[in-house]
């Protein structure tokens, strides 16, 4: 029998006779079109799927495996560990210089926002912002501040991670103004007309608060550490005396603050293993709320025409 030379099989096609190869769809969307594929497995990825990776697209389900076998490291303390830049503590102090700034430029900025206990209640929002304002007729108050909070901020938040850091840093201030509400006596309105009880009248500003709360919060966990906190005694006693021996400085935040950095750190190191690492943020928002409950106590116990002033009655 002859051959054809092919073997006895068909000739093949060329090139022109194929049929137009279909487009190229998305797997997890099969009605869409995608002419991107991932760079880890080849497959067509569609905008929705695609994830940026180090280098090119990555579809989300490699990006996923990637999350499974390759878990996220943690700080000792259970944060997500970073690149070392504290980015949280520079934002802080960007967002305090800049206020600052605003409070030289318009005063009134700071009567709306400072904390006054006698406003604590009808505007409480004053328990937040007050850590961000800083006394405008003096630039020693925020420049003291400001590098206190760089010195304590660059070591303590690349070891608790930037979260962790950030809600430290909140929840102390507002203790520090709760211990403002809670120690500026109980008047009514008979002792304020009579120019008593002070204390309830006299706004309150100041990062000061949040930080005894991350001093607090350092020396605990340098003891969970074993590590020496002899140094920071002495400015702690330091930055302690500002508030009894110069006026218009409030011991009171800072004695607030600094409980409740000791509080928060408690929670950090209690729920640092990754078992129960999760409930950290239920125990820190336990330390918020204890907070909260202590200062409506406060205004609860008080006469309501006291407990109700609001900004107008300054007017």
């Amino acid at each position: 029998m002859s051959g054809n030379g092919t073997g006895g099989q068909p000739p093949m096609k060329s090139w022109a006779d194929q049929p137009p190869a279909g487009p190229s769809v998305c797997p997890r969307h099969p009605d869409r079109e995608a002419y991107v594929k991932c760079q880890r497995c080849g497959r067509p990825t569609c905008p929705e799927c695609q994830r940026p990776a180090a280098v090119g697209i990555q579809c989300v389900d490699c990006v996923n495996e990637s999350a499974r076998a390759h878990p996220t490291a943690r700080t000792i303390f259970g944060g997500r560990v970073t690149d070392g830049r504290p980015i949280v503590t520079y934002t802080i102090i960007g967002i305090c210089v800049a206020v600052y700034l605003l409070q030289r430029v318009d005063p009134s900025i700071t009567d709306r926002f400072a904390f006054l206990p006698a406003l604590g209640w009808t505007e409480p929002w004053r328990f937040i912002t007050a850590a961000f304002l800083h006394s405008p007729s003096t630039y020693f108050h925020v420049l003291i501040n400001m590098f206190a909070l760089w010195s304590l901020g660059t070591y303590l938040e690349p070891l608790l991670g930037k979260a962790r850091f950030a809600a430290l840093y909140l929840i102390s201030g507002v203790g520090g103004q709760v211990s403002v509400a809670l120690l500026a006596g109980s008047p009514s309105i008979a002792s304020l007309n009579e120019g008593l009880d002070q204390g309830w009248l006299t706004a309150v500003v100041g990062a000061s608060g949040a930080i005894f709360g991350v001093f607090g919060a350092l020396l605990v966990l340098n003891r969970h550490l074993g590590r020496s906190s002899s140094a920071l005694y002495l400015t702690l006693a330091i930055n302690a005396a500002f508030g009894f021996l110069y006026p218009g400085i409030s011991w009171q935040a800072h004695l607030g603050g600094f409980v409740t950095g000791i509080g928060c750190a408690a929670a950090i190191v209690f729920f640092r293993r990754q078992g129960v690492r999760h409930l950290v943020w239920a125990a820190l928002g336990g330390v918020l709320a204890l907070l909260v409950v202590v200062a409506l106590a406060k205004y609860l116990s008080l006469p309501e025409a006291v407990r109700l002033i609001d900004s107008s009655s300054f007017s």
